[in-house]
């Protein structure tokens, strides 16, 4: 019933504010001039997608330390067979998310054996000649238990990437062809269930789909190993309340070869389907922050999006999709932009995009490892992407809201409901380096609408009003340390972001603000706006 009312009074608010005033917006974007306004409007009503409770992912690879890109070893001891998970901090960063989802893959899954049968296990070795420039590697039981001993501990939800290339042979057009050999992954998967792990999906194969990555396999005889798989995972489960997803094809979308694949699984023998996004390019390329910067370049994978929900939707499945790894600019990324601030811009305007296109999960590559990792390879400290991931999780709910902003193409808007709390939260971008953005915000009902038009654009500030009636706002503004977008160091509301002594992960605290004002988004900066008054039915 206080939920209700809240509703009721925030609606009240916002029909007197409106009625309140009627100044017109001023867009920003000119000259020398270091403030403008826009103006967000946010469609309450309706929900336009949903997400799963635990959307943001994150991956942990295979790569061992000799991997170099472009001269520069970035990875360390940070693969699945050799990375510290005797480390307060990172169970600490990942068991703050209370879950968050991981995904275990990447280019050398698929050359992965198992080792459950007590054969010798030996480990990936550098070899020029071999796909990817590494020997096939094994994962011992004894590293398996190990990890889901941490994945327990941190109440990590897994997703685990199976070799798919076993039994493959060459075909005349150049792709990998014959069914997927499936006995030592059936075994491994008979092993997990024997010890009592708990797998959310299991996943077959790494970059095989469309013109592949090292290799590639046809979409006819893929759909097939799929259906394979989810036969070995019903037998396995056989007689659990709930099983895992089945998931495939982790990778790069290609359209007629996706729809080949949903059409050959549906309706329901593909749980999820999980593509990969290094929309940025190389990270050697010396244009990447100019990219981030650019509004129109990160609209461009718009059209992915759209893309791969129009397949889903015109096929008639249940099938969903996922993001099932994305560290924006590939080869590792590069050090002091996919580690550093400016790479938010791009990481949380990409959440928001895959969230408005009914993304169901988002893994980035990686939790720790190259240098787009969220963690510090080395000491495991948060990077400022793990903050934006962290923020996110707390306060973007699943259910997204219709968002549109005008008076700026510079700042970038995404409204969900709040997480586990009455309203909305709004999230802010502006990748302006010279323009204070004000932001009014607005509802999008037929009320509020009519009210628009008969008083232009935003409303007059009539001060302390909202604190008057008990309307405030929370925001979380992150900012660079210095103002340099290459800096590894985020703060919150102007205040450094680290771990203590004990290696645990700051509160990240809010500023409380009067609803009658507008949010003040800085240059180069992000905000995240907990709206609790907001009108917004569809968030009940």
């Amino acid at each position: 019933m206080g939920g209700l009312l809240l509703q009721i009074l925030g609606f009240c608010f916002w029909a007197f504010m409106w009625l309140a005033g009627s100044v017109t917006v001023n867009p920003s974007g000119g000259g020398a001039n270091d403030a403008g306004e826009a103006a967000v409007v946010v469609d309450g009503r309706y929900t336009i997608a949903t997400t799963d409770d635990d959307f943001v992912c994150a991956t942990l690879d295979w790569w061992p330390p000799e991997k170099c890109d472009y001269g520069t070893c970035s990875w360390g001891l940070a693969s699945m067979l050799n990375l510290n998970l005797s480390s307060n901090i990172l169970l600490n960063a990942v068991k703050a998310f209370s879950p968050l989802k991981l995904r275990l893959g990447g280019s050398l899954q698929d050359k992965v054996i198992y080792g459950t049968g007590g054969e010798p296990c030996t480990p990936f070795v550098k070899n020029t000649s071999e796909m990817f420039g590494f020997s096939q590697g094994c994962l011992p039981m004894k590293r398996w238990d190990e990890l889901n001993d941490f994945f327990k501990k941190a109440k990590a939800v897994i997703i685990f990437g199976l070799n798919a290339l076993n039994g493959r042979v060459p075909m005349p057009d150049g792709s990998l062809g014959g069914p997927w050999n499936s006995t030592n992954a059936a075994s491994f998967i008979r092993y997990t269930v024997n010890m009592g792990y708990s797998i959310h999906g299991w996943e077959l194969g790494n970059e095989l789909s469309g013109s592949g990555v090292g290799a590639r396999i046809g979409a006819d005889q893929y759909s097939a190993d799929v259906i394979a798989l989810k036969s070995i995972v019903d037998d396995a489960y056989q007689g659990f309340p709930s099983k895992p997803l089945v998931v495939a094809p982790g990778g790069f979308f290609d359209a007629n070869w996706f729809s080949e694949l949903v059409n050959k699984t549906k309706p329901n023998l593909m749980d999820v389907i999980t593509h990969h996004i290094y929309n940025l390019g190389p990270g050697v390329d010396s244009h990447l922050i100019d990219k981030i910067l650019n509004p129109s370049y990160l609209d461009g994978e718009a059209s992915t999006f759209s893309n791969l929900q129009g397949i889903l939707k015109g096929a008639g499945t249940s099938t969903v999709a996922w993001v099932g790894e994305a560290g924006g600019a590939y080869n590792s990324g590069h050090h002091l932009v996919t580690d550093s601030f400016v790479f938010s811009f791009w990481y949380l305007d990409q959440l928001g995009m895959a969230a408005k296109y009914d993304t169901k999960s988002y893994c980035r590559q990686s939790l720790v490892g190259g240098n787009y990792g969220l963690l510090n390879t080395t000491n495991f400290m948060p990077n400022p992407d793990y903050y934006s991931a962290l923020l996110w999780h707390r306060l973007m709910g699943r259910n997204v809201l219709a968002t549109s902003l005008t008076g700026t193409n510079k700042t970038r808007a995404y409204a969900h409901c709040a997480r586990e709390s009455q309203g909305i939260t709004l999230l802010l971008i502006n990748l302006s380096g010279n323009t204070t953005t004000q932001v009014f915000i607005t509802t999008g009902n037929a009320f509020t609408q009519s009210m628009r038009q008969r008083h232009h654009t935003r409303f007059r500030h009539i001060p302390h009003l909202g604190r008057s009636l008990g309307f405030v706002r929370e925001e979380y503004h992150l900012t660079p340390k210095d103002g340099d977008l290459h800096s590894q160091t985020m703060l919150l509301n102007g205040n450094i972001l680290s771990v203590d002594s004990s290696g645990n992960i700051p509160k990240l605290e809010p500023v409380q603000v009067d609803a009658t004002q507008p949010i003040t988004v800085a240059p180069f900066s992000i905000v995240f706006a907990h709206i609790p008054y907001f009108f917004a039915p569809a968030c009940r």
